[in-house]
């Protein structure tokens, strides 16, 4: 078998052996005369043989593209031989357009946190309506449990949620029931325990810095090199896991000024590894920076990622739920329904209009007519939107069962790729929480006084006796769902409401037609009615607490021959003279 490393400032490397070889001696590796800074050696082993590296007679390393960490991160690599894995389900692949995501944490969608109980619940969302399963990043991590965003090993699988073989299961299982996988992977810093990069070459530069530190070099000498190392490992997971998409943290963070940028590069090789599989792939960013550059295709200067999470549609649809007004959420709540009607039919509300909360302007105009809705992800909530709060409190703790539903009418019901977060179908009253599991006392407690002065920065924190500890187990446990839930009230309307919501979606093509000509939105601030319309059907939500709205539904002849589809908490119809009377607190969906 063939190891390599790149390990440029070395003099000389070793391949040393470890668990049960590791009586054997180490293994010199010779300079690759066709590669600059490469080393190899030839050397017999097998799956799960472990190993490590030594550079210049210092300790073991783990190799830095080791599939396998059996014993967390800073332990000996073990080899994976991925074509062992008995794939049971062929799979053609699910594009894109037409798809609902579903954002899942695996160490929290269920109490033993693995990949094979998170299997075991998939028949779940595929009865549901989902199309994609959106995990959590998987790469290992200190201790047991955390929210996977302090990864050290970007080709690497957890140990504890079941290693490469457990996330080929679950990829398995999941194609079985016709979901297609996308895997939420970080490019942007790796984790601040563990990490063995900076030992072997330049893999970070001062040039940039970035919330997490010194940046990931793309661009200062060497950087050659460490784009090839993420790039590989990106195509490794959609290669050697099958898995359908991925998911790039906070790409604002990816700081690179060469031509072409890592994203347009990045693309280009998950467009080319498409064509050689013969099955779509895709990738959605992360993006703070309503840049219509990050979807543009690769030909016209873009960056040709598929998609982009939309957080201005989250946030006009918070204000206009909660009423909050706080940090970031100030521009929406000035005239929330007004910011939710320009989020529909324009993509982002910041495009190019000052952002208080950042004191200047922000944002760039996206033409709809170029950049087909789907390319934008709407959600009510996910794991930042939720975690980032000091008490980790979902809209099911402060919203009734009514507006609940009609935040699943209009993510559902909007023209772009809808994503829910996991629990949110049944409104799941778990908390999600930040926590971890740092086995170094010193990082723990860091870690604690980051999230109290980020808490404390925030207008919603409350009281700070109330602040969950992130490295008390007990805040991960509490952030595990409740599977008893959906069989309760309110839970089980609300998850029977997203089946008949998803239901539709997926049977009726206006709910998934891209074209902005054929999406409209009225609205009255006031009153606390929305109305969308979507071709011939009439979306419309009531979030006045205590009064029956008058939605007129217009004068086109067209309500006349309106009947209701879809209704929380029951069905209604528009009178004769074509308004819609819609009570407090409900929605309804309306076709020809």
């Amino acid at each position: 078998m063939l190891f390599e490393v790149w390990a440029p400032q070395a003099g000389r490397v070793a391949l040393q052996w470890a668990g049960n070889r590791a009586g054997e001696p180490p293994v010199p590796m010779e300079r690759d005369a066709a590669r600059a800074g490469w080393w190899r050696a030839e050397a017999p082993a097998r799956d799960g043989d472990r190993y490590a590296f030594r550079l210049d007679g210092g300790p073991p390393l783990p190799d830095p593209r080791a599939a396998r960490l059996p014993e967390g991160p800073g332990g000996p690599a073990a080899v994976v031989v991925h074509d062992r894995f008995g794939w049971r389900h062929p799979w053609p692949g699910r594009p894109l357009p037409g798809a609902v995501l579903y954002e899942l944490h695996i160490g929290t969608y269920t109490p033993e946190g693995t990949f094979d109980a998170a299997a075991a619940r998939l028949r779940h969302l595929a009865d549901l309506g989902i199309t994609h399963v959106s995990l959590m990043p998987v790469c290992p991590f200190p201790g047991t449990h955390g929210w996977g965003y302090d990864g050290v090993a970007p080709w690497a699988v957890h140990e504890p949620y079941g290693g490469p073989d457990g996330l080929k299961r679950f990829v398995d299982a999941a194609h079985g029931l016709g979901l297609g996988v996308v895997l939420d992977v970080v490019h942007n810093h790796l984790g601040p325990s563990g990490n063995p990069l900076p030992a072997f070459g330049p893999y970070f530069t001062d040039t940039h810095q970035t919330p997490w530190g010194a940046a990931v070099n793309l661009d200062a000498p060497g950087s050659d090199e460490v784009r090839a190392y993420f790039l590989g490992s990106a195509l490794s997971w959609l290669r050697d896991y099958r898995l359908d998409g991925l998911r790039l943290d906070a790409v604002h963070a990816l700081h690179d000024d060469r031509s072409p940028h890592f994203l347009a590069a990045l693309s280009a090789a998950v467009d080319a590894l498409a064509g050689r599989l013969g099955r779509p792939l895709f990738l959605v960013a992360e993006s703070d920076l309503n840049d219509p550059r990050t979807t543009a295709p690769r030909a016209d200067g873009g960056q040709g990622l598929h998609a982009q999470w939309n957080d201005d549609f989250h946030h006009a649809l918070h204000t206009a739920l909660t009423g909050e007004s706080q940090g970031y959420y100030a521009d929406f709540a000035r005239a929330p329904l007004a910011a939710l009607a320009k989020t529909l039919t324009g993509g982002f509300f910041h495009d190019g209009t000052h952002s208080a909360f950042r004191g200047r302007r922000h944002g760039a105009p996206l033409d709809l007519r170029v950049t087909p809705a789907y390319r934008l992800l709407a959600y009510a909530q996910t794991h930042d939107q939720i975690g980032n709060r000091a008490l980790g409190d979902r809209l099911a703790a402060g919203l009734s069962p009514g507006l609940l539903a009609c935040a699943a009418t209009l993510v559902l019901c909007a023209p772009f790729t809808p994503m829910l977060f996991m629990g949110e179908e049944w409104g799941a009253t778990t908390p999600w929480q930040y926590f971890t599991d740092h086995q170094d006392p010193e990082l723990a407690e860091a870690v604690r006084e980051g999230r109290r002065r980020e808490f404390t920065a925030h207008e919603w924190a409350g009281d700070a006796a109330d602040w969950p500890d992130p490295q008390d187990p007990a805040t991960r446990d509490r952030c595990v769902l409740d599977w008893t839930e959906p069989a309760r009230e309110p839970h089980t309307a609300l998850l029977a409401w997203h089946r008949t919501l998803l239901a539709l979606r997926h049977e009726l093509p206006p709910l998934t037609d891209p074209d902005p000509r054929h999406t409209a939105v009225h609205y009255d601030e006031a009153a606390r009615w929305f109305l969308l319309r979507r071709g011939p059907l009439r979306v419309a939500v009531n979030l006045a607490p205590d009064t029956t709205a008058a939605v007129p539904l217009g004068d086109d002849g067209g309500a006349a021959g309106l009947q209701a589809l879809a209704g929380w908490p029951g069905a209604r119809l528009p009178d004769a003279d074509g308004v819609l009377r819609l009570p407090p607190e409900s929605a309804v969906v309306l076709g020809p």
